[in-house]
Parts: structure tokens; sequence; C-alpha cells
């Protein structure tokens, strides 16, 4: 190469040098402007469980259960030209995918976030994003700004669905929001984007300071972005973002194996976000493995070994399916997502063996299980079942609960048949159930009143959801604490919908066979043999009492001399000591307004006239002191009660019915 060339090839691998880096991230020389194209070699600032992959993927989630990711562009911007301005306009860009084991399940999901700070310690995971907790969610003081792509229908922050964009204000609930998808600019149809599709797209977003609107915009990967937004909404940041904040995102799972990835991501100040180099953006990876060759190389085998293979798979396979063999009727076709294999449970719990055996309940017996793909811990309760009798609807009824969410729900995930027996399949709870707690079983500590107190207004809470808020009224019939489990928190989840009932709002209930637990039972399911929200509360009541004062609603004594608790604790009201109910075992460490409240509730609730008894919404009202207990005394609620719960009437509704005594229910109780 001759002197004369030498400095002019120098100088074209220099600019070719700067030219690459400026593609991979530049900014202008306030910091206000930036773009990657990827993320490798870059200086984000992560927490949680997110990280930066080897061949620059921004991984916020690693699909292990109930954790939270997030990731900072490192040094704040100024969302302000002076102290205490209006907020600028800005906009933003990024290419993202959410990959889950399942291609129609997913939680949850992820958001782009301008906040005062890095940070989110106090968040929860799950529904929450990782972005602020139960107390503080929609609290002015908050102070950041969301765009939130979600994978799960939430109806305590009114989602639309469970597959939807939104932009948010301090908390979860959405100024606006819609179905994620697009409007093609050829015909100006919508057309749907699947967010768990596992399939990378890209979102717009704008804030106009001139006129305070919010617009955001999706597309798929290799789709320009379209004229028409997905929606936009009024609303003027000034009161939320403060004058110097931090940009980044924010993931949360939930118990479904899901990772969360941004692929790239550009932002401005006052003027259009960079386009995204989408031709450099690292590959996303494979959800399962690439399939080896091998078979086809060794299948061209001599063929009398190869009949004898054939044979021997042949009778494997025969011998295989009648150890799985499942029971499947035509019309289970359309609750097939709902519906479990065999082979899947029994790998779970390695043949149902004692060693995972969770406890034995009145109707079946409930074992600990890892599914074999998804390494979802699930709790299985194995039932023997009559096919011919109502399983069409009873099924039906536990597809229907298995789409319910609230965060005091044991959530029901699906079901398995296999000859005369039915699997029912329920989330995990590590913590066990209340009862365990209350009286100490397999030496559990005592709960102490802060926890008890939660619990019940936990419970409280998921039945106002249960009765009012859902799309049909579910009665879950056997509200006790061996059906209450904990969570990893030690929050209250109801759980064992296997005697639950569905019905319309603004319809009757059905006449049905009166079941449940004795002690727990309305007195006029002996009459009416229906069960309605209020039969709930009294049951709910009965198990307010047990749980403040620690002790079985029918005592353990003898027959002739067996006890109920609401008449002992009524017999103490009247003689003035009302407070010696609470369980002794607390040894006065209680709250005590909180415990007066939740006795005489307890009793209200129990009322033997169920037009007596609060509806769940008012009873919620009562916890959380928006509403003063109806005047009562303990004489006359005493004339009541004893006229009804003693006398030969409430003996006959408990004869011939289907309740259980004693029983306790485990669903999902750890060890």
């Amino acid at each position: 190469m001759s002197s004369n060339t030498k400095p002019a090839v120098s100088m074209l691998l220099q600019l070719l040098f700067l030219s690459l880096n400026l593609l991979a991230a530049f900014t202008t020389g306030d910091g206000q402007q930036f773009v990657y194209s990827g993320f490798s070699n870059n200086d984000l600032l992560v927490d949680g469980a997110t990280m930066i992959t080897s061949n620059g993927l921004l991984e916020l989630t690693n699909g292990t259960d109930q954790q939270i990711g997030h990731a900072f562009y490192p040094t704040p911007l100024r969302f302000t030209r002076s102290p205490n301005g209006t907020v600028q306009s800005f906009s933003t860009s990024f290419v993202f995918a959410i990959q889950s084991v399942y291609t129609d399940l997913s939680a949850h999901g992820m958001a782009f976030i301008v906040a005062p700070s890095r940070n989110f310690s106090a968040a929860l995971p799950g529904q929450f994003l990782g972005l602020t907790d139960i107390q503080n969610n929609g609290n002015s003081s908050n102070h950041f700004f969301t765009v939130e792509l979600d994978t799960i229908e939430n109806k305590e922050f009114s989602d639309i669905n469970a597959n939807h964009a939104g932009a948010n204000v301090n908390g979860l609930k959405s100024l606006n929001s819609s179905s994620a998808g697009y409007y093609a600019d050829e015909d100006g149809k919508f057309h749907n984007l699947s967010l768990i599709s596992r399939e990378a797209m890209q979102v717009w977003m704008d804030y106009d300071d001139s006129v305070s609107s919010i617009t955001v915009t999706m597309a798929p990967l290799k789709v320009a972005r379209p004229k028409k937004p997905l929606f936009t909404t009024t609303y003027n940041l000034t009161s939320v973002v403060t004058d110097v904040a931090y940009i980044g995102f924010s993931s949360a799972t939930g118990t479904i194996n899901v990772r969360h990835y941004v692929l790239g991501w550009s932002f401005n100040m006052s003027g259009p976000a960079p386009s995204i180099d989408i031709s450099r953006l690292p590959e996303l990876p494979r959800m399962s493995p690439k399939q080896s060759k091998v078979l086809q190389i060794v299948l061209p085998i001599a063929s009398a070994a190869f009949v004898l293979a054939v044979g021997t798979v042949v009778f494997l396979l025969v011998r295989r399916h009648l150890k799985y063999a499942e029971l499947r009727e035509d019309w289970e076709v359309e609750f097939g997502p709902h519906r479990f294999s065999y082979k899947d449970l029994f790998y779970a719990t390695e043949g149902f063996k004692d060693k995972h055996l969770l406890g034995i309940g009145g109707f079946g017996r409930v074992y600990k299980g890892i599914l074999p793909v998804s390494k979802l811990e699930v709790a299985v309760k194995r039932v023997s079942h009559d096919s011919r009798q109502g399983m069409k609807e009873f099924i039906a009824e536990v597809v229907s609960i298995g789409r319910i969410q609230h965060r005091n729900l044991v959530r029901v995930l699906g079901y398995c048949r296999r000859r005369g027996e039915l699997f029912l399949v329920y989330e995990y709870m590590p913590c066990g159930s209340v009862d365990k707690y209350l009286y100490g079983i397999e030496g559990k500590p005592i709960l102490s009143w802060a926890n008890r107190w939660h619990i019940i207004k936990g419970i409280a809470s998921c039945l106002v959801y249960l009765h009012e808020e859902w799309e049909k009224v579910v009665i879950h019939r056997d509200i006790k604490p061996s059906n209450v489990l904990l969570d990893g928190d030690m929050n209250g989840r109801l759980g064992d919908f296997g005697l639950a009932r569905l019905y319309d709002h603004d319809t009757d209930p059905q006449t049905t066979h009166v079941v449940g637990t004795i002690g727990y039972l309305a007195p006029e399911l002996g009459h009416t043999s229906k069960a309605t929200p209020l039969t709930d509360v009294f049951s709910f009541g009965t198990f307010l009492l047990e749980i403040t004062c620690g002790r079985r609603p029918i005592s353990e004594s003898s027959q002739e001399s067996q006890c109920m608790l609401v008449d002992w604790v009524l017999e103490r009201w009247i003689s003035g000591s009302l407070l010696e109910t609470v369980d002794s075992r607390l040894q006065g460490n209680y709250n005590t307004a909180e415990a007066c409240l939740a006795l005489k509730l307890g009793l209200l609730c129990s009322h033997p006239f169920s037009n007596s008894r609060p509806t769940t919404r008012q009873v919620m009202q009562y916890l959380d002191g928006e509403m003063s207990l109806p005047e009562m005394t303990p004489t006359d609620m005493s004339f009541h009660m004893m006229a009804i719960m003693q006398n030969q009437g409430f003996d006959d509704y408990i004869t011939g019915s289907t309740a259980s005594i004693g029983t306790t229910s485990v669903v999902s109780s750890g060890r």
C-alpha cells in the first residue's frame, strides 16, 4: 500500500467506528436524547431479576415466580425548563417481547416509567408490576407516569381485558387504555396483537405539552409506525412528573413462568424519539430447544431390527396408555385449555406418593406437585366422582371460577378426569392454612393479632368481589379457617371451591343439597336448601368469632355438653366481660377496638335470621371504619340466638344433609 493511501484508509476506519457507536447509543450535549439498538456495552442501572444477556437483550424478568425487575437510564433527566415549571414535551419508543411457557396465559406485564427515584424496594410483584403496593397504589405522592403492557385482567384496577396497553399516573388504574393492536394505514382497520405471542413489537409514546395530550401507538416490529395511534388521552403531567426524574422499565411475575424483554429503546425531550435500527436488534431466545436431526440419520436401519423395535415400542405405548388413560367426552372440548393431562399430574406428584400428601379433607386428598414443563408449584386435589351426575355442569363451574382474579383467592388452575376420579389443580400456598396457625397444629406459631386482622379484612374483601363485583354471583359454601390459605407474605387467600355455586346477578339461586361443615352452616339452609350470599355471611361470622377467640365453633367435648361458640361469646357479653373471649394465647397483645368490632360483627353476621345479617359490602365498610355497627344489645342478640341455635329445628336441618363435621380442607397448604 502506498504512503498516500494510508491516511485515507485510517480516516475511513475511524469514521466507520464512530458510526457504529452512534448507532448503538448517542446523546445530545445535555443528555436529553438517546437511542439503543440492543444493550451490549451500555451503562443502564438494573436491579431485582433484571440483567443484560450476552447478546444484548435487556431481560427484565427471568421466569422466576413472584419476581420484580427494573432498568433505568443512568442519569436523571430534566423534564421542566425551569424549577417548578411545566413539564415539556417528550417522546419515547421501545421494542419489547413477552415470552410465556403458555401460548394463552401469562402473569404479569411490564411498563415504561417516569419516576422521581429509582428506589422501588417497597413495591409488590404480580399485578402491581413492581411499581407500588396495596396501601400506596394511586397516591398522588408517588409522582410516577407509566405506559403499561398488561397481560392479566385485574378487576380491582378496572382493567378492560387481559391483553391491553394503558397510560397511568401514580398507580395501576389507567387514565385510558385499549386492547393491544394497531390501525393499518392501508385500510384503517384495527388489527389485534397478542402481547404474549412471543413476538417482538414496537411501542411509541408522545406527550405534547401544548395540549397536555398523551398518545400511545403500537405495531408489529416490521410495520412502520401507524398514522392513527392506539389511543390518546388528555392529562397535564406537570402535577405528576417532577422537575428531574428517571426513566426506565419495570416488570414483575406472578405464578407463571414468564420472561419480559426489551430489545431496543430511544428517547427525546422536546422532539420525536429517534428511530431504532431494527436490523441491529438482538435475537430473542427460543422457548424450546431445537429438535435434533439424529433421528433423520438413524432411521434407515436394518429391516429386522426395525420391526423388532417397532413391536417393542407399540407394546410399551399400549401399556403406557392404559396406565395414564383419562376419561374424556365430546363436551369437554370447550374446556380444553383448563384441562391438565393425568400424565403431567402423575409426574408432578411422583405418582401421588404419601411424602407429597399435604392433607386429607372431607372431599379428597391433596398433594403438592411441580408441573414437569413449567416447573410451577401446584396443589392437586384427588376426589372420587360419579360422572353421570352433573359432571358437565360441575366442570363448567370449576372452569368459570378459574377465571376469577383477586389477590385474596387461591386460583383454580384447572382439572383432570380419569376413570372414577376427578383432579382439581390449584395454586400452591407455601405457608399452609390458617387453622394450623390458629391452633398450633404441626408446630406452627400462634397467629398475632395484626396477622389475624389482616386476614379477616382480606377474606371480607374477597367475599365482596365474589358476591357483587364478578360477572356472576359466586357462593363459596364452605368458609372456615382450614379453607383460608396463607401465601408467602402471610396474606389470607380463600381456597377450596369444590362446593362453590354460581348464578347470574339479579336471579334467584337454585335449590341444592345442603353441603358444608357443621358449625358454619346457616340455619335457613335446613328449610330452603338455597345457598345465598347471606349464608356465606353466616359462615364468615363464625370464622370471625373463631379467629378472634381461638376456639372452634362447636366444642370438642362430649355430645351431651357440646357448646356453641356464639352462645359462649354472648354469655360473656351479657356478663360484661366480652374481651375475655379474645384468644388467651395472645396474652393481651391485641387492639381492643378491633377485637370488640370483630366479636360484635361476628355475632351480627351469625344472626339466625338472614335478613338481620349485613351484606358482605357492609361488612367491609364496618371493618374499614366507614360505617358504625348498628345499635344492638347482648340481651336482644342472646334471645334470638339461643332460641334458634339450640332448638330441635337446628338439629333437624343438619340430619340428612351432606355437611361434614370438623373436616379440614387443605387444598394448598404447606408442610
